[in-house]
């Protein structure tokens, strides 16, 4: 049987593991779910930054495409009057098919204009100080270059230069073929991308330099981006990648899918809050987290109920146990006082007359021989009166010790108050013979005592005894029988001068004296 600590022990290790393993259950959920909306997030972002780049690529290549037919038109047919007619008509047509440029221009090796996609004369301007003529001033490479954003002098609206050298039949420098695109065709663009409301996009040179970005601000327009985590990210872990980046422009913290494009030096990046992108599973996770705590609570309190009610059922079967262990030993204890003498400490004359029956019984059984030893305290009554009553108990206490002592060597004997200063010793198993040597024994062990008793002729106290003994048969009176007949011993043996034993007629003739 489990003891009382570990029942409530296992119990309340039972709902705690209930109450974790919801927990556990839960939080796991939550944290698959999390990675489920943010692995979807990821190829959104991906796939976003993937038509922007194409987007971005497809209209810088269209523009380049047209300058590159200007180049080869000015390098073969010169800056001749006819010739820059025609090519005035060819920059309008291709202003007109473009939607994203806001102008196609022409310079020569001073940076003067020498034609343009619009009707009126621009001579007044010289652009030998933008940062595009500069560098195809100095680079000779046949390549398109894609310059920092600049406020055209023409329109007076930002626009990203997109242009290409023009070389003179030596090889040297003769001029640059440019075209403007408007950045209000990316921002357009951009616009209509669903990004949320802190999400972001950007276009930026392979240099660092800022060409737009969404949320717009003029201001970030030609800023540099070096020293900023993207920027890292796209210059040392590769030209395609995703990460979480906290935005050095207004610092939120946001998934950025970031990609190059393919024929130009420039790279975008599409991010999606990261607040926003968990918002939901926030919301989820709090109302599937608040009904899991709420079972965790009804389930915590029902263990604690149930632990409760363990408790106080072990804690009363305990009392049970440990009121009924009282109550066995308290009837044990009333048993043993009500078979007793409360003075002598020998067993009572209500245990004597039980003992004689079943003994009787046993005895008729089995045939076998039960013998039944009286004894008396000669001159007691002289004893009290000389000593007193205190200490006449205190003598037939002491009497009764040793009798007890030397009767209590077989579990079947018996000794016991009969009544006032008489003793009975039943003795099961014995003939008459080996009772009247049991009774001597005593007799001698008494008078060994030397107990002073001044009005006994012996000087000490002595007892007399009777004894008888017999074989039962089933006649029911032969118990009683049995104690007259030691009785009566008794009385003879008092009759003949005390302190000796003596025999029922018919069993023993002779007697044993001090």
């Amino acid at each position: 049987m489990l003891n009382r600590p570990s029942i409530i022990w296992r119990a309340i290790a039972f709902v705690a593991i209930v109450c974790l393993s919801l927990v556990v259950l839960d939080g796991w959920r939550s944290w698959n779910a999390r990675s489920v909306e943010l692995g979807e997030m990821d190829v959104a972002t991906s796939n976003l930054a993937r038509a922007m780049a194409q987007q971005a690529d497809d209209t810088f290549k269209e523009a380049d495409t047209a300058l590159l037919g200007i180049v080869e038109r000015v390098e073969f047919d010169g800056t001749g009057p006819a010739a820059l007619k025609r090519l005035h008509g060819i920059l309008v047509m291709r202003r007109q098919e473009l939607p994203q440029l806001d102008g196609l221009f022409v310079y020569d090796e001073n940076g003067n204009w020498i034609i343009n996609s619009t009707s009126t004369p621009l001579n007044r301007f010289n652009n030998a100080d933008r940062e595009y003529f500069i560098f195809h001033r100095h680079d000779s490479g046949p390549g398109p270059h894609i310059g920092v954003p600049v406020i055209s002098r023409s329109s007076g609206k930002w626009v990203i230069p997109v242009s290409r050298r023009i070389n003179k039949p030596d090889g040297s420098f003769g001029g640059v073929v440019l075209a403007t695109v408007d950045i209000d065709f990316f921002k357009t663009f951009y616009d209509s991308l669903q990004i949320g409301n802190a999400g972001a996009v950007a276009l930026v040179l392979n240099s660092g330099v800022m060409l737009i970005r969404r949320p717009f601000d003029v201001k970030v327009i030609g800023k540099s981006m070096r020293g900023t985590a993207l920027y890292s990210y796209y210059t040392t872990q590769g030209p395609v990648g995703t990460a979480f980046i906290k935005s050095a422009q207004d610092g939120v913290t946001r998934l950025n899918s970031y990609r190059n494009l393919q024929h130009y030096p420039v790279f975008v990046a599409a991010a999606l809050s990261k607040d926003e992108i968990l918002h939901e599973w926030w919301r989820d996770t709090i109302w599937h987290s608040a009904g899991v705590l709420c079972l965790v609570i009804v389930v915590g309190l029902f263990g604690w109920h149930l632990i409760r009610q363990i408790e106080l059922r072990t804690t009363a079967e305990a009392e049970l146990t440990k009121t009924h262990a009282s109550l066995e030993k308290l009837n044990g204890t009333l048993e043993r006082l009500a078979m007793q003498d409360g003075l002598t400490g020998l067993a009572n004359r209500r245990q004597f007359d039980v003992t004689l029956h079943n003994e009787f019984s046993r005895a008729t059984r089995q045939a076998s021989a039960l013998a039944l030893i009286m004894m008396d305290v000669d001159c007691f009554k002289q004893y009290n009166d000389i000593y007193g009553h205190a200490a006449g108990d205190e003598c037939l206490r002491t009497i009764s010790r040793l009798i007890g002592d030397l009767t209590a060597r077989r579990p079947g004997d018996l000794a016991a108050r009969y009544g006032g200063e008489e003793i009975a010793v039943l003795l099961p198993n014995t003939d008459v013979a080996d009772a009247v040597a049991i009774a001597d024994n005593i007799r001698s062990a008494i008078h060994g005592l030397e107990i002073e008793h001044s009005g006994s002729p012996a000087g000490f106290v002595t007892i007399s005894a009777g004894v008888d003994a017999r074989v039962p048969t089933r006649d029911a009176g032969e118990a009683t029988e049995l104690i007259l007949a030691a009785d009566k011993a008794l009385y003879e043996a008092k009759k003949k001068g005390r302190n000796r034993v003596l025999a029922a007629r018919g069993n023993l003739s002779s007697s044993t004296t001090a």
